[in-house]
C-alpha cells in the first residue's frame, strides 16, 4: 500500500493554503506536523474527498488497483476512514445504535452482520460498556474512540484522523496511541497534529508542513540524529531570556524548578554555560519553524 500525492496546491482567494505539496505514504502511521493554520486541515480535507484541489495530483495504490483519490471518489469512500477534527453526532442517541446506522450507511445490509460488526468495533475500541450511553454524555476522549470506531467501519485501506488527541488528559491519550499504534499494523493511518508528542512516539514517518509548503520529510529519528552536536542547552534567568533570543538562534525555552532552560541550534558552543544535549524530534520541529521564518524573512527585504 502506499499514498502517493504530487504537486497538490489549493488556494482561498488570495490565501494559498497548500503550495504544491508532494509526498509519498506507505503502510502503518504517518505524522503530518504543523501550526494551527499551516495547511494540514486542507490537505486532509482533499484526500477525504470532502474539498476539491486546485492542482495536483494524489493517488492510493492498494494490493490490486491505484485509485485516483482526486477523480475517483467513489472509489476512495469505499477504502476510507475519516475521523476530522471536529465532528457532530446526536447527543441522545446510544452508541451502538450510531454505529448500527453508520454501518448500514456504509452498505452493511445484513443485521447479523451490522450486529456482529458494531460488537466487535465496541470492544476493540474499549467502549463496550458504554454502548447503551447517550453520544452526548461522552467525555472528549471517549467521543475520540467513538470516532476512530466508525472510522473503521468497512475495513478501511486508509484512515485520516486529524487532530485526534488535542484536549485529551494523559491517561486517554495514551489509550489513543494505543489504539491507533494496532490500527496502524494493517492499513496507511495518517495522523494531523499540532503537538510533537503524537508524532515522536507514533509515527515511523513524519513530515512537517507550513504555510502550505513542505519543509521536512522523513524517518523523525533520523532526522533527529542528524542534529547530532549542534543542539545546546542552559538554565538561564527569565529576565534575560530576550538577550539570549536576540543574540543566539534559540529553538525553544521552558520553564524548569524556576528558570528557564533554553535550546539552541549551532555547531559551536554558544558559552560556558551551555552543555551539549542530544537532540529530539522538537528540536527539527523548531529548527524547521525556525527557518521558515528567516527564509520568509529574507525575502520580505528582497
Amino acid at each position: 500500500m502506499e499514498l502517493r500525492i504530487r504537486n497538490l496546491s489549493k488556494s482561498y482567494g488570495a490565501v494559498q493554503a497548500l503550495k504544491d505539496v508532494s509526498l509519498t505514504v506507505g503502510g502503518g502511521i504517518f505524522g503530518l506536523l504543523g501550526p494551527n493554520g499551516a495547511g494540514k486541515s486542507t490537505l486532509m480535507r482533499i484526500l477525504a474527498t470532502l474539498q476539491e484541489a486546485d492542482a495536483g495530483e494524489a493517488a492510493l495504490a492498494l494490493e490490486d488497483t491505484t485509485i485516483d483519490m482526486l477523480r475517483d471518489k467513489h472509489s476512495v469512500r469505499r477504502v476510507l476512514g475519516y475521523l476530522p477534527q471536529e465532528f457532530g453526532l446526536y447527543p441522545k442517541v446510544a452508541a451502538w445504535r450510531m454505529l448500527d446506522h453508520f454501518a448500514e450507511l456504509k452498505g452493511v445490509r445484513r443485521r447479523a452482520e451490522r450486529n456482529a460488526l458494531v460488537e466487535a468495533l465496541l470492544h476493540r475500541t474499549n467502549l463496550w460498556e458504554a454502548r447503551h450511553q447517550r453520544l452526548g454524555t461522552f467525555s472528549g476522549g471517549t467521543k475520540q474512540r467513538f470516532g476512530i470506531a466508525q472510522a473503521m467501519i468497512g475495513d478501511p485501506r486508509l484512515i485520516i484522523v486529524d487532530e485526534p488527541t488535542a484536549g485529551l488528559d494523559p491517561e486517554e491519550r495514551v489509550r489513543f496511541h494505543n489504539l491507533l499504534s494496532e490500527i496502524g499494523e494493517r492499513c496507511i493511518v495518517i495522523l494531523s497534529t499540532h503537538i510533537v508528542g503524537d508524532v515522536t512516539d507514533l509515527c515511523p514517518a513524519m513530515a512537517i508542513l507550513h504555510h502550505g509548503q513542505l519543509l521536512v520529510e522523513g524517518d523523525p529519528a533520523a532526522l533527529a540524529a542528524a542534529l547530532r552536536g549542534r543542539i545546546w542547552q542552559a538554565s538561564v534567568p527569565r529576565a534575560g531570556l530576550d538577550e539570549y533570543r536576540e543574540a543566539l538562534p534559540v529553538l525553544s525555552s521552558r520553564l524548569s524548578a524556576g528558570r528557564t532552560l533554553i535550546r539552541v541550534l549551532r555547531d559551536e558552543p554558544p558559552g560556558p554555560d551551555f552543555e551539549s544535549v542530544s537532540p529530539e524530534v522538537e528540536d527539527v520541529y523548531f529548527a524547521a519553524m525556525r527557518s521558515a521564518g528567516a527564509a520568509a524573512g529574507g525575502a520580505a527585504s528582497c
